[in-house]
């Protein structure tokens, strides 16, 4: 009587299972099933008011930087608070082209609670840039969960920040 299957030397069964176990750990990683999409709408892009210590008067010129406020609303449709949350957006400039090289992540705005809340984030600009500047594919995500040490009640947004978000 011949045998259904040939047989297999036990050490490459032990490499299958081991093979087989890692798949399953890598496809079900916890930080893939926590990430949280949220929905970036009412989104505004103009320089920092010239009050704004960001500003730079000073460096208005060919080098520095110039300062404009990325503002928005976005929505947790979720019961829980999604945290560590970054915002993404292609920043251009009047001809189309990036004007953040090799960086679609904009800036963090922390925990987001249900429901409809509104941001702000500086951008440092590299002065020169023509303009007026214009943004595309603007994005939030999140974590169900925390993904880094917590930080205190008034530590999530800078001084400056808050001050953007309150204007």
């Amino acid at each position: 009587m011949t045998a259904l299957f040939p047989p297999v030397a036990p050490s490459r069964w032990r490499h299958g299972i081991a093979a087989l176990l890692l798949a399953c750990l890598l496809l079900g990683a916890p930080g893939a099933a926590l990430a949280a999409e949220l929905k970036v709408s009412e989104v505004s892009l103009e320089p920092c008011p010239a009050q704004d210590v960001a500003a730079q008067p000073d460096l208005r010129g060919a080098v520095g930087a110039l300062c404009y406020a990325l503002r928005g609303s976005v929505e947790n449709p979720g019961r829980n608070t999604v945290v560590d949350t970054d915002v993404y957006a292609r920043i251009l400039d009047a001809s189309g082209e990036p004007v953040l090289q090799n960086r679609t992540r904009v800036g963090s705005i922390g925990d987001v609670p249900p429901g409809r809340s509104s941001f702000a984030l500086r951008l440092a600009v590299p002065a020169g840039t023509p303009g007026p500047l214009g943004f595309s594919s603007v994005k939030a995500r999140g974590f169900k969960a925390p993904v880094r040490t917590r930080a205190g009640v008034d530590d999530d947004l800078l001084p400056l920040e808050r001050a953007l978000a309150d204007q």
